[in-house]
């Protein structure tokens, strides 16, 4: 079976080439052309020789997505790209223009397996996880496609990224590597529904990126009616990880919180969250949940909105509401998969 060339780091990818026989350089060239020049095959790699690249191509399969669709919004300019790959599946991605840079937000598994219950992504289950090539290539297609550079990365697509652990870990490494685009770890969030263990394991490994916990509820009760993943880990041991978390890398969390009109909106709502996270020294991101045909939940109306938000602030905690962006085109995680999915007779 033919390896992943794409997935490879450089230290890997050196002792791959040597062992074919051929000088330890060539790993950097094929590196470089890979995650710096951001070739679309090995035929693009002019400084190697014939002889290598068929080699290459031999031994090894290079990741490439197809672009199949992309929507651009004409409010704001977000564009919405859905990739196909090799296997026939496909996955979505964001880009997003801000005054501080573009910002992609990409896709860590085709499909999930947490069922939250405000989430398009969820609602096919999971297929199975992305290799770091695919990944990274979500990235590097737009930035091919916009021809514009990439500053800050999103891992809050469709997936849970700690349900990806190992994939996620090779990917954050290789995207903040100096050989490759080089972007910042503290340019890098990574989002996940609270598997404990996993933001554990996490704080463990050294990395300066910055975690966000989708909390959306300031009770068990509440929680595990929007979140089947809070059956198993309540808020107190999530509270202790991500104190844990704070403790180890000395990186402030974000604690997602999605507004669910009429269910976690309330003025008690916001005092309950407030007390649950006063600790934490975090920064609350509030977001008017995208409205999912197949649940029932609405969108916490904008007055509502506000008074959350000066409530928060009441209780000096850090909080922003999150800008809307892309609303006209399948602004949600997993609505454009979910709708091309239909329209195209796949599985759902």
């Amino acid at each position: 079976m033919k390896k992943d060339i794409k997935s490879l780091p450089l230290g890997e990818l050196e002792k791959e080439i040597v062992s074919m026989g051929e000088k330890k350089f060539r790993a950097g060239q094929i590196y470089e052309w890979m995650h710096g020049k951001l070739a679309g095959g090995f035929g693009e790699m002019t400084n190697l020789s014939k002889e290598l690249r068929k080699k290459c191509e031999e031994n090894y399969t290079y990741t490439n997505l197809e672009v199949i669709e992309v929507q651009e919004s004409k409010i704001d300019g977000t564009k919405k790209f859905l990739f196909g790959l090799s296997d026939g599946n496909v996955v979505e991605s964001v880009w997003m223009k801000y005054k501080h840079g573009n910002s992609v937000c990409i896709s860590s598994q085709v499909g999930c397996r947490m069922g939250c219950r405000f989430c398009a992504s969820t609602l096919g289950g999971l297929e199975r996880s992305l290799a770091p090539s695919e990944m990274l290539d979500q990235i590097y297609q737009i930035t091919r496609i916009t021809n514009e550079r990439v500053s800050n990365v999103v891992v809050m697509g469709t997936g849970e990224p700690l349900d990806n652990y190992e994939g996620l870990l090779i990917f954050i490494k290789m995207l903040t590597d100096e050989n490759g685009l080089h972007i910042s770890q503290r340019n890098v969030t990574v989002s996940t529904c609270g598997i404990v263990p996993k933001m554990r394991l996490l704080a463990e490994e050294g990395l300066q990126i910055t975690l966000a916990l989708s909390l959306h509820a300031a009770t068990d009760e509440k929680r595990r009616k929007l979140m089947p993943i809070a059956k198993k880990y309540g808020l107190d041991e999530l509270m202790e990880a991500c104190a844990y978390y704070f403790e180890k890398t000395g990186r402030r969390l974000t604690f997602e919180y999605s507004l669910v009109g009429g269910v976690n909106d309330s003025d008690e709502d916001a005092e309950q969250l407030a007390e649950r996270i006063k600790g934490l020294k975090g920064h609350v991101n509030l977001i008017p949940v995208n409205p999912v045909a197949e649940r029932n939940f609405v969108e916490s109306d904008k007055e509502r909105v506000w008074a959350f938000k000066n409530k928060l602030e009441k209780y000096q905690i850090n909080v922003t509401i999150r800008r809307e962006m892309g609303r006209d085109i399948d602004g949600a995680c997993g609505q454009l998969r979910r709708r091309y999915k239909m329209e195209s007779g796949m599985q759902t």
